[in-house]
């Protein structure tokens, strides 16, 4: 075979090899993972993107995919790092068939902001991010479902007014709050102080340095404030030391109310004796009796394909928020596959279907959630969801519920959250969006 012949099948054969790759990735949507499995925050990012993938290989495996498009993932560890989550992004971005960047990082959400508004690829930062891209005329792109910092704040005031007896009986309480110091811990400084205003309660605001090992200082300064309630904004490994800290200077743990990224197993464990009655704000119940956990673990883990090496974690705070972003990504799939084709979406397309993600409480028993999480409700200027929280408190061994499913004061942080994202909008010179109805693509 002579060498203009050799080049013509070798031509050839990559041609068809080519055309059998296209073919694959035409059936096919991909979620690229920002991960962190390693490093102070790897409790987080083991159970999270544990349950996320859990959720996806569920659907390939029981499915055979959203209406024959088969989910596919690839991992880069950031261990929670900024730059390291941007190179990821930038190694990950030229893949055929994004469907949504989801990296559970503040910091690395706020990097990407502008990245992905450019390439047209939704970002969801469930539980965490800007708070004032909840204003999707403005951040089209951005997705902090179920909960925003502003109405994370909003709920945990309204459940501590709640214990005292209304939100008249706030005036003259002390409440201090202790914030990891990163840009998610800082988000919530100014509703707080708006908050303190609104209902006449004492506020002191206490920093805890990266990663919070050490906070001795700190609660000696709580000490000797003796406020009624002490509001825990923290990440990682600072939240056990908080309970421990707190419970050596005589502080109570039932007046101690975690946040959304204080609410975890990880969080209360290693701090044993001393996180006995803890309460924390959460978007999704813990336990693995929901249906859906139970399709998991029968037609996942039952496979050995689950994505968790310790299966006690099945069920936990952080693997079933996995679970139900899981659920939100493939079902704002599923609804923008119904407009625009059962086939693979761009992220454009994509971000219409998260857009119209409506779960009400029916569509989420039929997706074997019940009492797993409430409800959503995005529209194209919410894109938070009308998300409701409820409160949790562990009695040494697991967490147990107390209190209903709470709805954030809307009527006070939209005005506040349109202000700060039209300053957005004439900074970056942003035609802020009049409807809904913009044409995917343009």
């Amino acid at each position: 075979m002579n060498v203009m012949r050799r080049l013509k099948v070798l031509a050839a054969a990559l041609a068809v090899g080519l055309a059998s790759t296209l073919a694959a990735r035409a059936d096919e949507q991909f979620f690229p993972l920002q991960s962190y499995r390693v490093g102070p925050y790897a409790a987080g990012g083991t159970g999270f993107f544990g349950g996320f993938i859990d959720y996806l290989n569920l659907i390939n495996i029981r499915d055979g995919g959203i209406n024959g498009v088969k989910l596919t993932w690839d991992e880069g560890e950031t261990q929670y790092e900024v730059e390291r989550g941007v190179e990821v992004y930038e190694r990950l971005k030229s893949r055929p068939g994004i469907a949504a960047w989801n990296p559970l990082s503040v910091g690395i959400a706020y990097a990407m902001i502008d990245r992905i508004s450019k390439d047209k690829v939704p970002l969801i930062t469930i539980n965490h991010g800007r708070t004032d891209s909840t204003d999707g005329r403005v951040f089209p792109y951005v997705f902090p479902l179920l909960l925003n910092p502003y109405s994370e704040t909003s709920g945990i005031v309204n459940y501590i007014a709640s214990r005292e007896g209304g939100a008249d009986k706030l005036k003259g309480k002390k409440i201090v709050v202790l914030y990891h110091g990163s840009p998610y811990g800082k988000e919530t400084i100014p509703i707080y102080k708006l908050l303190a205003d609104k209902y006449g309660f004492e506020l002191e605001q206490i920093e805890v340095p990266h990663p919070g090992n050490e906070q001795q200082s700190q609660w000696l300064s709580i000490r000797r404030a003796k406020p009624d309630y002490v509001v825990l904004r923290g990440w990682g490994v600072m939240n056990p030391v908080a309970l421990k800290t707190a419970q050596k200077v005589g502080f109570p743990a039932d007046h101690i109310i975690g946040n959304v990224w204080s609410n975890s197993e990880e969080d209360v464990i290693p701090a044993g004796d001393a996180a006995k009655g803890y309460i924390a704000i959460t978007t999704q119940a813990s336990g693995a009796e929901y249906p859906v956990l139970q399709e998991v673990i029968k037609s996942v883990y039952g496979a050995n394909k689950g994505n968790l090496e310790d299966k006690k974690r099945i069920g936990s705070v952080y693997h079933n928020l996995g679970i139900v972003n899981g659920i939100l990504n493939v079902e704002a799939v599923r609804i923008a596959q119904a407009k625009f084709g059962k086939r693979t979406l761009t992220g454009d397309e994509v971000r219409w279907g998260f857009e119209h993600l409506q779960l009400d409480p029916a569509r989420v028993e039929a997706l074997g959630a019940k009492g797993l999480f409430h409800s959503i409700n995005v529209t194209w200027d919410n894109h938070e969801g009308d998300g409701r929280v409820t409160f949790q408190q562990w009695d040494g061994s697991k967490w147990k519920v107390v209190s209903d499913w709470i709805a954030p004061d809307w009527a006070a942080l939209r005005p506040i959250i349109e202000k700060s994202s039209a300053a957005y909008a004439k900074e970056h010179s942003i035609k802020i969006r009049a409807s809904g109805d913009d044409q995917v693509g343009q």
